[in-house]
């Protein structure tokens, strides 16, 4: 008696494996597509209420300096997003930015913490319900605060 263990795969067999999961990776880039553009759409109507062009949410990094803009955030802070390539602290920093963006964004449309956790949380959702919305743009907080 032997103790051999026999394993057959066909060609076939890869190929259906193959098949399969490029399907699933279209599926998925599909749905990846659909919120970002669903994201930018939202955005650019923020811009829109907050006195900007909208264009500028379509390039990449001048839409983060605008936005920050907007939240009363200096766009300088935009240069700690490159610490992101440094493993850990990055991460953080990076972190700490997106926690501070919604919460001023939240605020400088009228909003609350709850509002703002739902930007952190949910982005395109609440960046549409933000755009489309009733909100209307009250000023960064430092100057609504000044008034």
């Amino acid at each position: 008696m032997s103790n051999q263990s026999y394993y057959y795969s066909s060609s076939a067999d890869v190929e259906a494996a193959a098949a399969a999961l490029g399907g699933v990776l279209a599926v998925y880039s599909v749905i990846i597509l659909a919120i970002a553009v669903v994201q930018l759409i939202g955005m650019w109507k923020v811009f829109t209420k907050a006195g900007e062009a909208g264009w500028k949410c379509l390039i990449p990094i001048y839409n983060i300096v605008i936005l920050f803009k907007i939240s009363g955030i200096s766009p300088w802070l935009v240069l700690c997003y490159l610490l992101s390539i440094i493993p850990f602290v990055g991460w953080i920093v990076m972190l700490g930015l997106q926690i501070y963006l919604a919460i001023n964004l939240s605020k400088a449309f009228g909003m609350g913490s709850g509002f703002a956790a739902g930007l952190f949380f949910l982005t395109p959702i609440f960046t549409c319900i933000l755009g489309f919305g009733k909100a209307e743009y009250q000023g960064t907080p430092a100057t609504a605060q000044a008034e």
